[in-house]
């Protein structure tokens, strides 16, 4: 008897012990009114970031499956300077959940260590913390189901992401400010400013600003979540980027770069293994004002390639080099072959100083060098006009030092019905008309850069 009292014993020690660890949380350190937090394994745990502390992020820290991390409106959270092994950012697993409600007023902000939010840090600094990441458990269009995200070290598993859930909830993700970010963790393996891996469609994200990243501002990988007010500004690799079978609906989203650097405004990307995989990257886009680095970047405006579809309606893109290409590969499943099967639409945009201002430089066939593409450039260009887009002056004004992005041209005819009801049903192209929902939480706008009257 005594025997088996001493196993039951052990027994539900170890059950405490397990518990225990299930439920501590992040090494949280409180110096000089500073809440250091520093992830030990165990996450953030269920916890609230209030708006009456400031947050230090030091090396990754994540939410874990089943925890929830809640964070204040109002609230800041700045990041240790890092790159490698030093780098910091925040990380929601799949399975766990974030949510951060800022407010048009008060917005959540991420920014590095030592901003004092009053120009202490230069308005171009990048580079200099991660960013954040949401991994969630929708589907990609890879043969494994889920992937492991870049800029995490693939020692950690709960870098993971992607499943079989397309209404997968990682929680609410509205009026934020990501500012400073993209480190390099090693070998060219940057943090973009936001991250979403196989993020679901019950996940909310609204008015989210991406501003001065050393990588992509946006980046999907697979999944479906819905996306309207983003910001992606002074990003040195593209404003938004997404593949892996990402199929969202985006609407309202802004960019705008620098003559000295950036990429593409879109980057457009399919499978990768099999690039033929589905689902398909067919995300449908409305309503994005998409401002280029000038004529002279040498820079495209979007790119669609490995087997990559979507629509881009209802949208103004002016000042890039380079127009809307789209990859051709004779006898292979690409991106031309999407626009063959209507799974690729551009349609019923406006174009402005973007290559030579014709519908034949600004619709591009891009094949492999030697490739006969002579017909296939002809239908691609012809398809400009048929698609209702047009080359004209939407009249935003643009200076050395600040933008107005409210138009003052015509940007009202031939517009492309919405396909859903969760699209706002507006009357122009573009991100804006008369009201710049910028204001009042964007760094972008209390800079000075954006013009308001």
């Amino acid at each position: 008897m005594k025997s088996n009292n001493l196993v039951y014993f052990y027994f539900f020690f170890i059950l405490l012990l397990l518990n225990a660890y299930s439920c501590r949380k992040s090494d949280y350190v409180v110096e000089d009114d500073i809440v250091i937090i520093r992830d030990n394994g165990w996450g953030t745990g269920t916890t609230t970031w209030t708006n009456d502390k400031t947050y230090l992020l030091e090396g990754f820290v994540f939410v874990n499956d089943g925890q929830t991390l809640t964070i204040e409106h109002g609230t800041i959270i700045h990041a240790k300077i890092g790159q490698g092994s030093e780098a910091s950012a925040l990380i929601v697993a799949k399975g766990g959940k974030i949510m951060a409600e800022g407010t048009s007023s008060e917005p959540v902000i991420f920014t590095v260590e030592g901003d004092d939010l009053d120009g202490s840090v230069p308005l171009d600094a990048r580079g200099l913390w991660g960013g954040v990441i949401i991994l969630g458990n929708a589907r990609l269009n890879l043969s494994a189901g889920e992937a492991h995200i870049e800029g995490i070290p693939l020692s950690e598993p709960r870098g993971l992401y992607g499943g079989f859930d397309d209404e997968d909830n990682s929680g609410v993700f509205k009026y934020i400010s990501i500012r400073h970010g993209g480190t390099n963790i090693g070998e060219g393996n940057e943090i973009n400013g936001l991250t979403l891996g196989g993020v679901g469609s019950k996940t909310i994200i609204h008015h989210v600003e991406v501003i001065s990243i050393a990588d992509d501002g946006f980046e999907f990988f697979g999944g479906n979540v819905n996306c309207s007010y983003l910001v992606a500004a002074f990003c040195e690799d593209d404003a938004f980027d997404y593949d892996i079978g990402y199929r969202g609906m985006g609407q309202f989203w802004f960019a705008v770069q620098e003559p000295s650097c950036g990429d593409k405004l879109i980057e457009c990307n399919g499978g990768i293994d099999p690039i033929i995989g589905t689902p398909y990257s067919i995300p449908k886009i409305f309503n994005a004002t998409l401002i280029g680095s000038g004529l002279l970047s040498g820079r495209k405006a979007m790119l669609f390639d490995r087997n990559a579809g979507g629509i881009v309606a209802n949208s103004v893109v002016i000042n890039q080099s380079h127009g809307v290409y789209i990859e051709y590969i004779e006898n292979s499943d690409d991106s031309y072959k999407q626009f063959e099967n209507g799974n690729l639409e551009i349609k019923n945009n406006i174009f402005y100083d973007v290559a030579d201002d014709t519908p034949d430089s600004v619709f591009m066939i891009a094949a492999a060098f030697g490739t006969d593409i002579t017909s296939q450039s002809e239908t691609f260009s012809a398809y400009f006009s048929l698609a209702l887009n047009m080359i004209q002056d939407p009249e935003i004004e643009i200076t050395e030092s600040t933008i107005d992005p409210i138009p003052k041209g015509d940007i009202h005819n031939q517009l492309a019905p919405y396909p859903d009801t969760w699209y706002e049903n507006v009357q122009f192209k573009g991100a804006f008309y008369t009201y710049n929902w910028l204001s009042g939480w964007t760094l972008l706008n209390e800079s000075g850069y954006i013009k308001t009257d």
